[in-house]
């Protein structure tokens, strides 16, 4: 059986508390399975990178790590991923910043990953390559004359090519795309936007799932990925989330819950949602005191400036609304800039009357999925879901809006909380059945069933992968 090499930026090794993600899970169950090895970055800084590899092997899973340079970090990790392909990705040309030492970091971190991982690498290996930090490193792995099969999986939108073509040297980096065998997105409008970019931009031609450049081929697919639903409604109803649920439930004195829970990031919509929820309040003055707001949204990327922006914005607003609405015993919006361990949120999930994911842009969301998954099937509170999500194609019967509206997320929020059970139960119970037939296992075993029966190249060349700007059709960048 072929060893599964898995390369991300970050590597989550397992935990003694159980509190890893979905996705870590999934892969960390892949890895036992196949005896192979997770590489990325340990997290951690060092004066002088030395490529030196720190292995460590934790319930079955072997993993291989380098610490990188300040410099690295600033330029690969909080430049070129986080201040220049995160927003333009997420549709926010407003806020990506383009700098040659950005994209210079960028380069420079992906080669000192393939220089790490090749010599761990053998013939047989299947590599998986994850998300945006690493778009080239397919590409610097071929170029040391790795003939693997080789998969990529991007966790975040692919943007539409107005948008993309204003990425400096944007065929150059959509081109190393093609030294994988196999390209994954969530969902089929991302899917759809990388086509088209290729057809436009690179003269490329699609066959379906196989999209071909000069003479390089690869498949193209749509895979949502998933959640564990049976370990999350589990998890749901344990010890942790029954304890947490009275504390929550305590604490509303018979109030109904709406929950939201993000990373605190300008793509999630947050702003937004507090403007909806204040447009809920100024509209249905009957709710008042009858409703509390409590949003999770645990600090990220503290460095990057348009992360402390959004935070002072939601502290003003929260403090704002607050101010305005308030009673001596009750306060609207409940605030917390802290995250919970998984079994805990899935507590604080289930005592809510409401789940409140908006996000301006998403690749996926999987928060919507665990709202759902964590859910009393008799009892069953009401999704209110982002458009612009990728989750969106899956669970239909979530009460569908447009977060940058906030009359239609008031009217959601006040058609949910009227919702009789009967239609909750309905809804819910199709969302459910979504949830749970493609789960995380599912999107594991879709993906790498097409990459195992990829073929093998027989024979790659120092430049058989690289697809040259122009192939076909002028193209900028």
């Amino acid at each position: 059986m072929s060893r599964l090499i898995i390369i991300s930026n970050r590597v989550s090794r397992p935990s003694k508390t159980g509190n890893q993600g979905g996705l870590a899970v999934a892969l960390s169950q892949a890895l036992r399975e196949s005896r192979g090895i997770w590489v990325g970055w340990s997290g951690e800084v060092t004066d002088n990178f030395t490529g030196h590899i720190g292995f460590a092997e934790y319930d079955g899973v072997k993993t291989a790590t380098i610490d990188l340079e300040e410099q690295d970090v600033d330029e690969y990790y909080n430049g070129y991923a986080n201040k220049t392909l995160w927003p333009l990705f997420h549709f926010r040309i407003d806020l990506a910043e383009y700098a040659r030492d950005f994209e210079g970091g960028y380069n420079r971190v992906n080669k000192r990953f393939a220089e790490t991982a090749s010599p761990l690498i053998e013939p047989d290996d299947i590599i998986w390559v994850h998300d945006y930090h690493m778009i080239p490193l397919g590409q610097m792995l071929r170029d040391r004359g790795l003939k693997n099969r080789m998969g990529f999986f991007l966790h975040i939108p692919w943007p539409p090519t107005r948008l993309l073509v204003s990425l400096p040297h944007h065929t150059k980096l959509v081109s190393s795309l093609f030294a994988y065998d196999v390209v994954g997105f969530h969902t089929e409008e991302w899917l759809e936007s990388f086509r088209h970019y290729v057809e436009k931009e690179m003269g490329g031609k699609v066959d379906g799932d196989f999209v071909t450049v000069g003479d390089r081929t690869i498949q193209a697919i749509a895979c949502p990925i998933g959640i564990n639903a049976q370990e999350f409604a589990d998890a749901a109803v344990s010890e942790a989330a029954n304890d947490m649920h009275a504390q929550v439930r305590a604490s509303l004195q018979d109030r109904s819950l709406i929950v939201g829970v993000d990373r605190l990031d300008y793509s999630k919509g947050l702003e937004e949602r507090f403007n909806g929820f204040s447009r809920f309040l100024k509209d249905h003055p009957e709710h008042h005191r009858q409703v509390v707001l409590t949003q999770i949204a645990p600090p990220s990327r503290g460095e990057v400036e348009s992360y402390q922006q959004i935070r002072a914005t939601l502290d003003s607003l929260a403090g704002r609304i607050n101010g305005e609405y308030s009673d001596v015993d009750w306060t609207p919006i409940r605030y917390v800039n802290q995250g919970y361990p998984r079994d805990k949120l899935a507590g604080i999930y289930r005592a809510a009357r409401i789940g409140l994911v908006t996000p301006l842009r998403d690749g996926m969301n999987l928060v919507a999925k665990e709202y759902v998954a964590a859910q009393d099937p008799e009892d069953p509170g009401v999704l209110v879901l982002s458009r612009f999500a990728g989750a969106a194609i899956q669970l239909r019967d979530a009460l569908l809006i447009n977060p940058y509206s906030s009359e239609e997320m008031s009217d959601a929020i006040n058609r949910a909380l009227a919702m009789p059970l009967d239609e909750r139960k309905r809804r819910w119970r199709a969302m459910m059945n979504s949830v749970e037939q493609q789960d995380i296992s599912w999107w594991r075993q879709t993906f790498t069933d097409r990459l195992t029966a990829a073929e093998r190249p027989e024979e790659v060349a120092d430049d058989a992968a690289t697809v040259e700007p122009g192939a076909g059709a002028p193209a900028a960048g």
